[in-house]
């Protein structure tokens, strides 16, 4: 998110701007919100308005930090500028100065170091010991040239040394110094951990950029305002310091001038502002505000510059001091209602991720009733799916998931499933079939589900297509083979039982398939299940153990359930159904028909002209030329028998087992027993060991719940009563 544009020139001269904001309590209470929020970590999660200084290394930009806030950094060289430090001026007239040393440790510390860190607070007595806290916090920092394993400490770090002063100090204002770029050094790590540190900060929306570089360079060249116009391309929330005014080359004011008024080679929308550092006398021994302002102030009088008519408001430290308070109450009063935003949704986040996990776990009781809650979580979703009562918790859990309209809706899955299963035990289940026999690809309009669900029936294969001759000769050629001692033109048990053994013999594959495709899909419904109740990883691979094993029982449970089903299809063929015998009874009239139609076609063929009157002896003449052409063949008789008696008997078993198969196995042993997979009495029943393996509370969950705990309430101390 951008920040909105920001006006160049604050109204009124630099007096103006300090009576305009100076002391206000509105600022005040902003600052403190922010800085107690940063403190906290809160920027880490979410930007916040700030404003910070950065540059090249010796371009000024720690006299520039000084000329801002009046707190005079040590000058020793290297001090101060391997990590971030920020400065919070709270202006108290009539209170005596205080001056408190922080830190702010980075979140990629380990645990130990980032409390470490945290707790480090210092009150200084003055500024003089400003140089004892930097020595301080880069020992603890762990930096280099001041730890004892010096050759693997980093010489730069993302912590922020934040100093806090209170007092008659003038302004109300946050600002930052980073550590300067480096640029042309052999020390490639140093320079990639600076670019970096800088770049963190250049890319928030909410900050506000102080780019300082020196007069005497050109501001294309600058590596500081190529990396802030990288960030901040229309230049909204970028101002230019230029420093060392004092150092160009005679004549070069022109160039100076021109780019004051914005009219340079580069132009930002916050424009720049021009200075004069102290020279490096004046730094050793010190100046006083009072006087190196006075001493700028008579500078830019001379004659060099004001025939370019600066605008006064734009040159010097005391203008850049009080134009920074004016930028940033206009900035926290932009942009903090859309921290607001971000703190309410961010507030929301934690909240409901420390929702998710629950309270701490720390005993076998809270442990168990952790567990019982989760398992009627559990046990509703899964009776809901498998009663499917899609709409009982108002959950979103059964809602379609790009595109599946059957998305954990179990129920509706299971009888896609059977029907498919039966559609094709009724098509495809025969060892062998007629091809003038002709079965519908389905019976149901929601074929293409079906076949998208049970798939895997397919790879079973289609039956043997024969003709309706060699199906005969099948019989033919088993009947032979079964004979015992019963007559011609009579067969025993036997071949019927041979006959349906051998076209049923595909069954069992078919139903076995069927079963564990269900169960599949039973499976990883389970899964989704569990993943929707049980937000913890650990957790939830402990629980998903469990219930595989479960699962798995489950599976060979209603495998065992099949293989006696199938062994009952094994047995002497048997049926009380009067459709077998209705069946029979239609396929020998079909038979009859037939035969009395061809006979009686030989007939007309052999009288020629055809009359028959109602007397008897036309009668009687009729019965015998039908009965000389109607000639039997007891061995082909018998297996038209025995075809009619197996095609009955297979499609009345065939249902039965079909039926047998889901109901007995499908529901009894798969569908009836999910909810009992993870219920209240499953955890009930667990010892208090099996209780502290699944429910023990990983140590990475402790933390994270405290971290969500401290921001959830640091949310609410330092913006529960924010207002713009």
């Amino acid at each position: 998110m951008m920040a909105e544009e920001i006006t160049t020139n604050p109204p009124g001269p630099p007096e103006a701007h300090e009576k305009a904001s100076l002391g206000t309590d509105r600022m005040r209470r902003w600052l403190n919100q922010i800085a107690q929020a940063r403190a906290h970590g809160i920027g880490d999660c979410i930007s916040l308005p700030q404003i910070i200084v950065c540059g090249d290394q010796s371009v000024g930009k720690s006299s520039v930090l000084e000329g801002i806030t009046s707190v005079p950094f040590p000058r020793k060289d290297g001090l101060c500028t391997r990590f971030a430090t920020e400065i919070i001026l709270h202006d108290v007239p009539q209170q005596d100065t205080s001056i408190t040393a922080s830190i702010i440790p980075h979140p990629s510390r380990n645990d130990a170091t980032f409390e470490s860190l945290k707790n480090y607070s210092r009150s200084l007595s003055g500024y003089g010991e400003l140089a004892d806290v930097v020595e301080d916090v880069s020992k603890r920092m762990g930096l280099k040239t001041y730890t004892e394993n010096d050759a693997d400490a980093p010489a730069f770090v993302a912590d922020i040394l934040r100093i806090e002063v209170t007092g008659p100090t003038g302004l109300h204002l946050t600002i930052v110094d980073l550590p300067g770029l480096i640029e042309g050094s052999e020390d490639e790590e140093a320079v990639e951990l600076v670019s970096k540190l800088v770049d963190n900060y250049l890319k928030e929306s909410r900050t506000i950029i102080l780019a300082v570089f020196p007069a005497g360079n050109d501001i294309e060249t600058q590596p500081i305002i190529r990396r802030a116009r990288s960030f901040d391309k229309s230049g909204k929330r970028t101002v230019g310091i230029i420093t060392k005014a004092d150092l160009i080359n005679r004549g070069t004011e022109d160039r100076i001038a021109a780019l004051m008024q914005n009219q340079g080679p580069i132009k930002i929308d916050l424009g720049f502002f021009l200075l004069k550092n102290p020279d490096p006398e004046q730094l050793a021994k010190g100046i006083s505000v009072e006087r190196r302002q006075a001493e700028e102030e008579e500078y830019f009088r001379k004659e060099k510059w004001k025939v370019h008519d600066l605008d006064s408001s734009r040159v010097g430290v005391r203008a850049l001091r009080s134009y920074c308070q004016v930028l940033l109450e206009r900035h926290f009063e932009r942009e903090l209602p859309k921290v607001r935003e971000d703190v309410t949704k961010l507030l929301e986040e934690s909240q409901k991720e420390l929702a998710d996990l629950g309270e701490e776990r720390n005993t076998p009781m809270i442990q168990r009733l952790y567990l019982s809650k989760l398992s009627m979580k559990f046990c509703e979703l899964v009776r809901s799916s498998i009663d499917g009562r899609y709409h009982d918790h108002g959950s979103r859990f059964f809602d379609p998931d790009q595109g599946d309209a059957l998305h954990n809706r179990l129920r509706a899955l299971v009888h896609l499933l059977n029907a498919s299963f039966a559609d094709f035990m009724r098509t495809s289940s025969h060892k062998r079939l007629v091809e003038e026999v002709k079965y519908a690809d389905s019976t149901s309009s929601l074929t293409f589900e079906k076949d998208a669900a049970n798939h895997h029936l397919d790879t079973l294969g289609k039956p043997e297509t024969i003709s309706l001759m060699e199906f005969n000769n099948w019989i033919l050629s088993v009947y032979k083979s079964t004979r015992g001692l019963e007559l011609s033109g009579s067969y025993s048990h036997n071949l019927l039982s041979c006959l349906f053994h051998e076209q049923a013999s595909r069954w069992p594959a078919i139903a076995r398939t069927h079963v564990r495709v269900v169960h599949y899909h039973v499976t990883a419904f389970l899964e989704r299940t569990l993943a929707h109740v049980v937000k913890e990883e650990d957790l939830r691979f402990q629980l998903q153990m469990t219930i595989s094993t479960s699962s798995q029982r489950i599976l060979q449970e209603a495998l065992d359930e099949l293989a006696k089903i199938c062994d009952d299809e094994e047995i002497q063929p048997i049926t009380y159904n009067h459709y077998f015998t209705d069946n029979i009874q239609k396929s020998r009239q079909d038979s009859m028909k037939n035969e009395i139609e061809n006979a009686l076609t030989r007939t007309m063929n052999s009288w020629g002209n055809f009359h028959v009157s109602n007397t008897s002896g036309d009668r009687a003449a009729l019965l015998s030329s039908l009965q000389e052409q109607i000639k039997v063949d007891m061995d082909l008789q018998t297996c038209d028998e025995a075809y009619t008696a197996l095609s009955s008997y297979y499609k009345v078993a065939m249902k039965t087992f079909v039926d047998n198969v889901c109901r007995q196995v499908v529901e009894r042993h798969i569908m009836r027993t999910l909810p009992s997979i993870f219920e209240p009495s499953t955890v009930v029943r667990m010892s208090d060991e099996d209780i502290e393996r699944i429910a023990v509370e990983p140590e990475k969950n402790t933390r994270r719940r405290k971290k969500l705990q401290d921001m959830v309430d640091a949310l609410q101390k330092c913006f529960g009563g924010l207002q713009v």
